[in-house]
């Protein structure tokens, strides 16, 4: 591919492609069924066929495509198992990689944004791209200090690119609502589409990623690289080496999917506390598992800031109450939150007692001093919601999201669907008690944040 197809017609027509695939598909395998091969065999032959042909499509076409198709793969492990197989290879090759952009076009960037004289900032520029994401590429090089650094260029008509894919896959919304069971893909559509803007502004990125690397300098838990230099267009941060989350995923021990695990927990929760800000992009692309000098042990090595959720208080503290109460029993009090933050319409009324039933399975991780998340716990999650009969998906469909936990709510599940791909052992009650507001009572929560801080 020579370069980012953007022209509207182009691209419509790769996407438009993908539903009729899918039912040309249906029908070579009710063809297939006549024929004599078994239900099953037709099924996982159907599901493999499909999704080679659609991440095919979103990888080559970067912009919203592939945003989706990367916002998609963190939620793999809810896939029954003999569905996830086919998918989960081509969805782990959207997290790292893409088609490039083509070198002369990599150079026409720098020589716009950089200057024509561009190459004398760098010691040493790699043309072949080492990542390829949705709507950049980065380049591993020498800053003239000698730095090693991720030189991340902007695709030419990214931006276009983004929101013509997303308005086109709303469309398809119904069709693609499968792949995730119990999703409903139009909103995580629509929310992409609302951050589009800040993630094509690299000034905006550089901001949150600079102010992470203040708070987490020197921490020996996560590790932030600081900003270089950024301008429109380009933006260039200290390299960062270590273990991509994908590799753990696939290869990992079993003490690197904890600690991984533990350190995605505990910068989830404790970013929006330390900085103000919510990394909101939490597919294994943006994660690196980083041994320590000595040796011993592992940090996070935390990417791309371009989607954040500005939280200047932290996360909000209803979270921390529901989820304390629920774990408490109390379910009047719990139903009552939900009622005055919005999570209940005026015009609806649900037993507590039901709504109480529906939350406990959901945040058993918070009820256990160590829980192993693992695909069929989250598979059973997903499958208890999304089946029409159960009384937990006629409930669920009662509940509302307030716009302002959108961003919050998909996060967490992200999040959640990575430590399940990680079959990670993590104690996420130490981070909900350090960090969450409202999840100890008053007093146990003051002296907890006491012994954060020292």
């Amino acid at each position: 591919m020579s370069d980012l197809p953007r022209k509207a017609v182009t691209r419509t027509a790769k996407l438009a492609a993908l539903p009729l695939g899918i039912a040309g598909r249906a029908t070579w395998g009710l063809g297939k069924r006549i024929g004599g091969k078994s239900a099953e065999i037709v099924a996982r032959e159907l599901q493999q066929r499909t999704a080679e042909q659609l991440f095919k499509v979103l990888g080559e076409l970067k912009g919203g495509a592939m945003k989706f198709g990367q916002a998609m793969s963190v939620f793999e492990s809810a896939l029954p198992e003999e569905i996830a197989g086919p998918y989960r290879a081509a969805l782990t090759k959207l997290q790292d990689a893409a088609p490039p952009m083509p070198t002369r076009t990599v150079h026409s960037v720098l020589d716009e944004r950089l200057g024509e004289e561009w190459r004398e900032l760098f010691l040493k520029f790699e043309d072949k791209p080492s990542a390829a994401a949705s709507i950049g590429q980065v380049h591993r090089a020498v800053w003239h200090d000698g730095r090693e650094v991720a030189v991340k260029v902007q695709y030419p008509g990214a931006g276009d690119a983004l929101l013509s894919d997303l308005t086109q896959l709303s469309r398809f919304a119904r069709l693609l609502g499968p792949l995730i069971p119990g999703m409903d893909i139009k909103p995580l559509i629509a929310e992409l589409r609302d951050r589009v803007s800040e993630e094509l502004d690299y000034e905006l990125e550089a901001q949150a990623q600079r102010e992470h690397a203040a708070e987490f300098a020197n921490d020996p838990d996560v590790l932030v690289p600081e900003v270089v230099h950024q301008c429109d267009q380009v933006l260039v941060t200290e390299w960062i080496d270590g273990i991509p989350l994908a590799e753990v995923i696939a290869d990992g021990t079993t003490e690197q999917r904890n600690r991984a695990g533990q350190l995605l927990a505990r910068f989830l929760f404790s970013g929006p506390a330390r900085t103000g800000l919510l990394h909101a992009d939490p597919h294994p692309g943006n994660f690196r598992l980083l041994p320590e000098e000595d040796g011993e042990g592992w940090r996070l090595g935390v990417l791309d800031f371009g989607t954040v959720d500005r939280l200047p208080g932290g996360l909000p503290q209803t979270i921390g109450d529901c989820l304390r109460m629920t774990l408490e029993s109390e379910a009047e009090a719990v139903y009552e939150l939900l009622c005055e933050a919005g999570f209940v319409k005026e015009s609806i009324e649900l037993d507590p007692d039901s709504v109480l039933e529906y939350l406990l399975p959901i945040i058993e991780p918070a009820e256990a001093e160590e829980f192993t998340f693992t695909r069929g716990w989250m598979r059973n999650q997903a499958a208890r919601i999304a089946d029409i009969r159960s009384p937990a998906h006629q409930l669920g469909k009662q509940l509302n999201l307030p716009p302002s936990y959108l961003l919050i709510h998909r996060v967490t599940l992200s999040t959640i669907g990575v430590l399940c791909q990680l079959n990670a052992t993590v104690r996420l009650r130490d981070e909900l008690e350090s960090w969450l507001p409202g999840f100890l009572p008053e007093d146990e929560e003051d002296s907890t944040a006491v012994g954060a801080q020292a």
